[in-house]
């Protein structure tokens, strides 16, 4: 994939002011964003995440998911460090687009689980592409992660681009009544690692 690096500028947050990174897609304009905190140091392992967009999630509040809590906790875990980086990839619903995820919603909302959703709208599971982050990690110095996930297919992304994960953190925030059925989905249909203390632990 070819992506260019555009401009960088400085975004001030409840956590601290981190360095906010601006890459387009050439062949299809899309935009993603990196986010990095404190100075970079490519010969250590630094703390990260990979955060794929969710409106819903992210900006709205919604607690049918974890997306919310996942960046919030993240960006707060790396302004604590005081170094560290976060990807926000503009990939909404796993891929397949805001209006797609409302139409798989409206399903759920009738009994589907989030994988059975996706799939009576014809798409694959997760549809998520990761090749766009060799270049937006080059650009900002990471070469070594302890990486924030419960998701094994983005390890596999880091792995597969030749940066090496020294350590996967878990990221097991924000369950509540509305998503605890969407979670167990994650854990059981897409292999997303998590505890059984986290579907018990109210």
């Amino acid at each position: 994939m070819s992506i260019k690096y555009i401009a960088t500028s400085k975004l001030p947050t409840p956590w601290g002011v981190f360095d906010m990174h601006g890459f387009e897609e050439t062949a299809t304009g899309k935009e993603h964003v990196a986010l990095t905190f404190g100075q970079i140091d490519p010969n250590q392992a630094i703390l990260g995440r990979i955060h794929s967009e969710c409106l819903t999630g992210d900006a709205l509040f919604s607690l049918r998911c974890d997306c919310g809590f996942q960046l919030q906790s993240a960006m707060q875990s790396i302004a604590e460090k005081g170094q560290g980086f976060l990807l926000y990839l503009r990939q909404e619903g796993r891929g397949i687009g805001l209006l797609n995820k409302i139409r798989a919603y409206e399903l759920q909302d009738a009994g589907a689980n989030t994988v059975e959703a996706n799939v009576r709208l014809g798409f694959e599971a997760d549809m998520r592409k990761y090749d766009m982050i060799a270049p937006m990690l080059k650009q900002i110095g990471v070469k070594k992660v302890s990486l924030m996930t419960n998701n094994p297919r983005k390890v596999m992304a880091m792995q597969n681009v030749g940066i090496e994960v020294v350590e996967r953190i878990p990221l097991q925030v924000g369950k509540n009544r509305y998503n605890e059925s969407y979670l167990k989905t994650k854990s059981t249909e897409l292999g997303h690692m998590m505890s059984e203390h986290h579907f018990n632990d109210e």
